[in-house]
């Protein structure tokens, strides 16, 4: 393997200016960063990250914490993230954070103080108060995305916003028996604060487009996968829940409309449709969040938050408290004094929407929302309604 020197003695040059013209920090001329690089291409030169890492007194690693692993919607996010990091040079270390207290203490008490990260990402974690305090203390960085806890900066999007698109969306083609079917946490939830949990959020943007229109807001709980959703939807549909019941009979009033709080969750409803013989959308009008790959396949209407764009930017963010924005984005400057609070998230609203990304019809655009606690929380990232063939006007009675 070649070595530093192999490299200095190829470019005719010294190893310190080998180190900067390949490091990009210090002084090198445009010609000489060009010889060396071409010299360590030939020479097959990969620079070691240890020894990297103590000249630089980075790592050139981020540090991500996900919840699930093999779920299309992180997996998604991660690839944006991977997208805008690994042109810079950095490499991803996945923090798997599990429900085992035993894992989660490793994790916050000595696997994320080792020093093997420069910054951290948390995507969409519930987060203990004792948790929260850990990663204010890590003298790290700290960009959330979705997360459902205020105390961390974090980018979003607008998720009662997004219910109540949804919701209007199914009122506008005439529907009036409309059940979501989502999650929602009170206070007592641990690590999740209702005024920023996504699921809570959702299905209060639903019950107010419904409170609205003068329509009953109908809810089934589910967990947040394909056959969670069909079995509710199941019960649902043969009228076995659901909440509301018609006058004369007392019998739960079969829905003509689901609003599902993912879209994975919506190919669980349309999967029960199915095995119920009701025909969508001329039975049943089904809509999704998420922009789901196979979102199109199916012909669902969904609510796309982009979420390998959400990805992008929370990578695009990191790279800006580390003062080293990505390639094409404006300087940001030196990262904030406080290394927690990476610049400009504070705000999330100020970073702007996703370059070429625009809501139609003005849907979705980045800004603030108020609360289910009744303040105001920040939502940078843009969604939009794709309307597709599983909703329709309700059919006739």
């Amino acid at each position: 393997m070649a070595s530093l020197d192999d490299v200095a003695r190829a470019a005719g040059v010294s190893t310190a200016t080998v180190s900067r013209a390949l490091s990009g920090r210090g002084r090198t001329s445009e010609a000489t960063r060009q010889r060396v690089r071409a010299a360590a291409d030939a020479l097959g030169y990969v620079a070691s990250a240890t020894a990297s890492s103590l000249a630089s007194g980075r790592a050139e690693n981020i540090g991500v914490i996900v919840p699930l692993m093999d779920r299309w919607f992180f997996a998604t996010v991660l690839d944006g993230i991977a997208a805008r990091l690994a042109p810079r040079g950095y490499d991803l270390t996945l923090y798997n954070l599990t429900d085992d207290p035993a894992q989660r203490r490793r994790l916050f008490e000595t696997s994320l103080r080792r020093g093997r990260v420069d910054g951290l990402i948390v995507l969409s974690v519930a987060l203990t108060d004792d948790e929260v305090v850990a990663l204010e203390t890590l003298d790290l960085p700290v960009v959330g995305l979705g997360v459902p806890r205020g105390e961390l900066p974090a980018l979003r999007v607008d998720d009662t916003a997004v219910g109540r698109a949804a919701a209007e969306h199914l009122l506008a083609l005439g529907h009036r028996e409309i059940v979501h079917i989502g999650q929602s946490v009170g206070a007592e939830v641990a690590g999740r604060a209702p005024a920023y949990d996504i699921p809570t959020r959702r299905r209060a943007g639903f019950e107010a487009a419904m409170a609205a229109a003068g329509a009953a807001a109908r809810f089934v709980e589910s967990d947040f996968t394909v056959d969670g959703a069909r079995r509710a939807a199941v019960a649902l549909l043969r009228g076995g829940g659901g909440g509301a019941a018609d006058a004369g009979t007392g019998a739960a009033r079969r829905p003509t409309a689901i609003f599902a709080a993912s879209d994975e969750m919506a190919y669980g409803v349309l999967t029960a449709a199915r095995d119920l013989g009701l025909r969508v959308p001329e039975d049943l009008s089904v809509i999704g969040v998420d922009g789901h790959d196979l979102a199109e396949l199916f012909g669902l209407t969904t609510i796309d938050q982009f979420p390998h764009a959400q990805g992008e930017r929370a990578g695009d963010a990191i790279l800006a408290a580390l003062g080293r924005p990505a390639a094409g984005a404006p300087d940001p400057g030196p990262p904030a004094d406080a290394p927690g609070t990476p610049a400009g998230l504070a705000a999330p609203a100020g970073l702007g929407a996703p370059a070429g990304l625009a809501a139609p019809g003005g849907l979705g655009a980045p800004g603030g929302s108020e609360s289910l606690d009744g303040s105001e929380v920040d939502a940078s990232l843009p969604f939009a309604l794709v309307t597709r063939g599983t909703t329709a006007p309700p059919p006739r009675s």
